[in-house]
């Protein structure tokens, strides 16, 4: 899939998951979502040139490129449904026990977001590597004010992975069999859609973002603070 459909379905799947998230108040939410969403694109830091190797100049690219040769090339370690949640997971336990390391990864998060939904974010700052850094970790500052401990961050980002996951599942390409193809690189694909497709674009993408939508109006305090106004407005009709 696309960057943005990927980031658009680990929001939506954030937003679902709110009622079982291990999250509490307004603000952490936003966290767990914002996270699910941006850590939905972090499989694709398997190789130079993606959205996640770009983002922050050699900060990112650096390790994109070790990454992808630890993992196999483009499509494979990173995306293994049970050893990439496992991996990502476990390196973000250990950076959680932290509060720079916590804010390192939590900026990530909102960086990969927000380059990947740049094209309905108006300017952009978000796409510069000064820029998206800057909003980044300001944002991940503020959330790490209302929610210093992030026990959730391991969570978010196994969930996040297996999002993306999920999405290749879809397409052409595929994902690797989980675990065996270390002995025998063979993948899984369900259907024939490739990636860019209208399908893509037109459907599913827009798809993902009303789910998102959706679940953090139902699964936050939004509901109850406008359900005063929408009933007015029935009312009025």
């Amino acid at each position: 899939m696309l960057g943005h459909s990927h980031a658009l379905s680990g929001l939506a799947v954030g937003a679902a998951t709110l009622p079982w998230a291990p999250v509490e108040g307004g603000v952490a939410q936003v966290a767990w979502v914002a996270a699910v969403g941006g850590f939905a694109m972090l499989p694709d830091l398997d190789h130079s040139g993606s959205t996640v190797s770009d983002m922050w100049g050699p900060v990112t690219d650096v390790p994109s490129g070790a990454i992808g040769r630890l993992a196999g090339g483009h499509r494979w370690g990173t995306h293994d449904a049970l050893l990439a949640p496992l991996a990502f997971g476990a390196v973000a336990l250990a950076a959680a026990s932290l509060y720079w390391s916590s804010l390192l990864v939590v900026a990530l998060a909102i960086g990969l977001a927000l380059r990947a939904l740049h094209f309905v974010i108006p300017g952009r700052a978000e796409n510069t590597v000064v820029g998206n850094l800057v909003l980044s970790f300001a944002a991940a500052w503020l959330l790490l004010e209302h929610s210093p401990h992030p026990t959730w961050l391991p969570w978010a980002v196994a969930l996040g992975v297996l999002t993306h996951v999920a999405g290749d599942l879809v397409t052409t390409q595929g994902v690797p069999v989980p675990v065996l193809w270390l002995l025998r690189r063979r993948r899984l694909a369900l259907t024939p859609m490739r990636t860019g497709t209208t399908l893509e674009k037109a459907v599913l993408a827009p798809l993902f973002l009303g789910v998102a939508l959706w679940f953090c109006y139902a699964n936050t305090g939004a509901r109850s603070a406008l359900d005063p106004y929408l009933q007015a407005l029935m009312d009025l009709g």
